[in-house]
């Protein structure tokens, strides 16, 4: 991260110095009032931060290393009007909703206490007199790109990506006393690189389009953003929860209703005993949590894709595996993945499972996979009969199976899954075989 950083910090030195800079409206030169000569490079405030940031010796990188708030942050020293706070992208990752929020505050940060930095910028800092901030559109937080931003001498805040063009971000900035930046690491930004400041042109009226502005300005959607992630937190906090305790087994197939059916139409299997002596093997994809007893598997990571997991023992011919699903309701597509093979998963490790299952297709093992799911319901219970013939049959909530994918009946073969898209959990119920009076 630190050659990149480094990288944008050399090219910005073939810039004129910042005492040269003109500005001009409408052909007058509009010079504002020279910087110090002890102006110096920017840096972070070390001591006004929210509690999930961390700050580099140099105290030019900031990265939030929890959650996906308590990441508000402050320049050190005031910032110059037409000084163009300069920040690289350093770290954004998918999984949160919302972007970047920044702007200016007239409050010197060096008088906030740890209790005075609130979760958010916005709403809660932008609610209180001599702050002022607002979210970077989520599609212009990329990984890589440079954010300049800047208020001038009529209190207009300005921004621009990668060097294009300058847009009006909010108007009414007080620029009658010192104001510090605010740099809010939220949501899918997690790092930040403070980068050398330049001085930008001042921008005339006929630059600003009705146009290019309502194309650009940012929606006002902090609260939803915030909710959101909030929900999301608090269902993956959960997960985890659930993930590391020691569950019970089920003795009973219970029967759950499809969400998306309703419950009279829906084939349930009759109750009766299964074997519960099935259960997930203890090598899986380094994503992938199992429960103490290893009949429960769980991944809570949003950016988790390496979460192949086998049966532990060969399943049998005639015999029926079921498995119950769950979900955080997450707006990710796709379902789970299924698949069987005739390696036996002790001679694999973790760092052989890739995340696409069909990688392994080019081993000397036998794989088979079938990927085609339909997105299941929270609670649905899935079964895999394989047959003498060769053929396994998949059925779901007890309803009439019907053929999934054909396999070679004559190898010793396990069973795997994927935890992939909204499923991010998986049950095994048990199994029966095939003289079980309630296998469809």
């Amino acid at each position: 991260m630190s050659s990149i950083a480094f990288s944008h910090t050399d090219s910005s030195l073939q810039r004129r110095p910042v005492a040269s800079r003109q500005h001009c409206i409408s052909g007058v030169v509009d010079r504002p009032p020279a910087p110090p000569l002890s102006l110096g490079s920017p840096r972070f405030h070390p001591h006004a931060k929210g509690k999930n940031i961390r700050l580099d010796t140099h105290l030019r990188r900031a990265a939030r290393r929890n959650s996906f708030c308590h990441g508000v942050t402050f320049s050190q020293r005031p910032v110059r009007l037409y000084e163009r706070v300069r920040l690289l992208l350093s770290g954004v990752h998918s999984g949160w909703s919302g972007a970047l929020r920044f702007g200016f505050t007239s409050t010197d940060p060096g008088e906030l206490g740890l209790a005075d930095i609130p979760k958010y910028a916005c709403p809660d800092l932008v609610t209180r007199p001599g702050y002022w901030a607002k979210a970077l559109p989520e599609r212009l937080a990329v990984r890589d790109s440079v954010l300049a931003f800047w208020a001038d001498r009529h209190g207009r805040v300005f921004y621009s990506i990668n060097e294009g063009e300058p847009v009006l971000f909010h108007c009414g900035l007080s620029v009658s006393c010192p104001i510090w930046a605010i740099i809010d690491i939220y949501g899918i930004t997690q790092e930040v690189t403070l980068l050398e400041s330049t001085f930008a042109e001042s921008v005339g009226s006929s630059c600003l389009s009705a146009a290019r502005l309502s194309a650009y300005l940012p929606q006002s959607n902090h609260d939803s953003a915030n909710y959101s992630n909030n929900q999301l937190e608090t269902s993956q906090a959960a997960a985890a929860k659930f993930a590391t305790l020691h569950l019970s087994n089920y003795n009973t197939l219970i029967p759950v209703s499809s969400s998306s059916t309703p419950s009279s139409s829906v084939h349930r299997p009759a109750r009766g005993p299964l074997d519960t002596h099935l259960h997930f093997h203890p090598v899986r994809g380094p994503d992938v949590v199992l429960s103490n007893d290893r009949t429960v598997a769980c991944t809570h990571f949003l950016d988790s894709s390496r979460t192949l997991m086998f049966s532990d023992r060969p399943v049998r011919v005639g015999e029926t595996l079921y498995v119950e699903v769950g979900h955080l309701g997450l707006p990710y597509f796709g379902a789970l993945l299924f698949g069987m093979t005739s390696c036996d998963p002790g001679s694999l490790s973790a760092g052989d499972l890739p995340a696409d299952p069909e990688v392994l297709l080019d081993r000397k093992e036998y794989w088979v996979v079938y990927r085609g799911f339909p997105v299941p319901a929270a609670g649905d219970v899935l079964s895999f009969t394989f047959m003498p013939n060769g053929e396994v049959h998949h059925g779901v909530n007890g309803g009439a199976s019907a053929r999934l994918l054909c396999v070679d009946s004559s190898q010793v073969l396990w069973a795997f899954f994927t935890l992939h898209g909204a499923v991010n959990r998986l049950r095994i119920l048990g199994r029966c075989g095939k003289r079980c009076s309630f296998c469809p």
